[in-house]
């Protein structure tokens, strides 16, 4: 599943550190979450498609592994990704 070209502009805009910005790990992770958040909703139609569902996890490990980064170098910026993308109760 494919993230669109403008909401992935939008994701980048929102998530940016600086100007030229594209591969922080603040945006990796908004892009990341939006990827999951599309696939979640596809596993609810395709309930066996377990080659899919592989590449889900890989991504929800990737994220948490930026997670982890991110909450060691600064926690102050983790609290704030952690609120505006509602990963946490």
């Amino acid at each position: 599943m494919v993230v669109l070209k403008e909401k992935k502009k939008e994701l980048i805009e929102a998530f940016k550190v600086h100007n030229r910005d594209t591969g922080s790990a603040d945006v990796q992770i908004a892009l990341l979450t939006e990827r999951i958040n599309t696939l979640s909703d596809h596993f609810k139609a395709h309930k066996k498609d377990h080659h899919s569902r592989r590449g889900l996890l890989s991504m929800v490990g990737r994220r948490r592994r930026l997670l982890a980064y991110l909450k060691k170098k600064d926690a102050k910026k983790y609290k704030e990704i952690i609120d505006k993308l509602s990963l946490r109760k």
